[in-house]
């Protein structure tokens, strides 16, 4: 998931492949002394999703702790963190790091998904595991269709996802014209803007109006006015919290009313503090778990992580990246070995397994095929609707 614009990726990626050339490619392994498993972590912990990149920690920490109670064939799990500060060139320099200094067994990373494009090379070159917990852009995994060697996600596709959206607004909502109001430096947004429009133009939907903003945009009253202008009935707004809070704040100011929609990278606290209770009313999003499904696994979940973050609630991030550490630790267990090319087989032929965001089993281009939650802000708090099956 965000996204800046990122004209120095290329740039940035040609200047390290003088290193990765250094390294040779060489296996990592991962150990540290023998009874050790270095795991790394490339996620945004500063900077502008620095909410995310903290979740996936956090709950990937809970993970490493349940799973070191008993180890893996005698080793236990090192997390290695490295905070790419929401930039791509960070998250590039970070997987180099990883890879050829720390050595660790696979990285686990970005949460969004132009950080994580920027890696992918990286991993690419060094034959290690990359598995971005929530970064949803088709092309992470995959280029024409032919899966990357090396690289994984946890979280269902952009595509899925803005299908999704596009069939409640048509089916659950009875919307007939919609606006769509995206981020033009987000790969995320505007992959899950083309899904929207798609499939709910295919529902015999209009969209009435397409608007964009610049990540870090802080006064959006002019493009609203339009948007108001257009009468739509619904709004589609796949952004990231920063701007999706005020751009629904200013929105109810101004006096839309329409239901809003967006995507997981709504799923923030600070949302609500950024917009206000009173503004998400009416606004719902696509998610890909909710602490509120009575589900008996996520409910285990939701209560061990309370415990260890004193009551706090975790996010699609969290779960996500608890997940991607269970992911990460059941293919260690099948390898029998912290060597990065074995992980990267057992990755690959992983299926049925039990999390708590569904049961993981991954396609050919190294995508799972997973459930999505729809969940709607009621007082400023989040209400499982329904779970919508692939």
């Amino acid at each position: 998931m965000r996204l800046k614009k990122v004209s120095g990726i290329v740039l940035s990626l040609s200047l390290t492949a003088g290193l990765l050339a250094g390294c040779g490619g060489a296996k990592s392994g991962g150990s540290e002394g023998g009874d050790t498993i270095k795991i790394g972590a490339n996620v945004e912990l500063s900077g502008g999703v620095a909410s995310y990149g903290q979740s996936v920690v956090e709950g990937m920490e809970l993970a490493f702790e349940e799973i070191n109670k008993d180890g893996i064939d005698g080793k236990k799990l090192k997390l290695v963190k490295f905070d790419n500060k929401s930039e791509a060139a960070e998250a590039t320099s970070g997987a180099v790091k990883l890879a050829s200094q720390d050595k660790v067994a696979a990285i686990v990373g970005a949460a969004t998904s132009t950080n994580t494009l920027a890696q992918v090379q990286v991993a690419q070159d060094n034959q290690i595991p990359l598995i971005t917990p929530t970064g949803t852009n088709p092309a992470i995994t995959n280029k024409d269709g032919k899966p990357y060697d090396y690289v994984f996600r946890t979280c269902f596709i952009d595509p899925f996802q803005g299908t999704v959206a596009a069939n409640f607004a048509a089916q659950e909502k009875n919307s007939k014209n919609a606006a769509i109001f995206i981020d033009t430096a987000s790969d995320y947004s505007k992959g899950l803007a083309a899904a929207f429009k798609e499939a709910f133009t295919k529902n015999g939907g209009k969209i009435v109006a397409e608007e964009a903003y610049v990540a870090k945009d802080t006064d959006f009253r002019a493009t609203l006015t339009r948007i108001k202008s257009a009468n739509p009935d619904f709004i589609f707004l796949p952004g990231y919290y920063e701007e999706v809070g005020l751009i629904i704040k200013q929105a109810r100011e101004a006096g839309i009313e329409a239901p809003f929609m967006g995507g997981d990278g709504w799923d923030s606290p600070k949302l609500v503090e950024i917009a206000g209770g009173e503004a998400l009313k009416n606004t719902f999003i696509t998610n890909h778990y909710s602490a509120g499904d009575k589900d008996e696994k996520i409910q285990k979940f939701v209560t061990a992580f309370k415990k260890k973050y004193k009551d706090k609630t975790p996010d699609a991030f969290a779960a996500l990246g608890y997940d991607t550490a269970y992911f990460v630790a059941d293919a260690i267990k099948r390898a029998g070995s912290s060597d990065p090319k074995k992980i990267r087989d057992a990755l690959e032929e992983t299926k049925d397994l039990a999390l708590v965001s569904g049961t993981l089993t991954l396609d050919e281009k190294h995508d799972p095929i997973k459930s999505a939650s729809i969940l709607e802000y009621v007082n400023g708090e989040q209400q499982f609707k329904t779970k919508i099956n692939p």
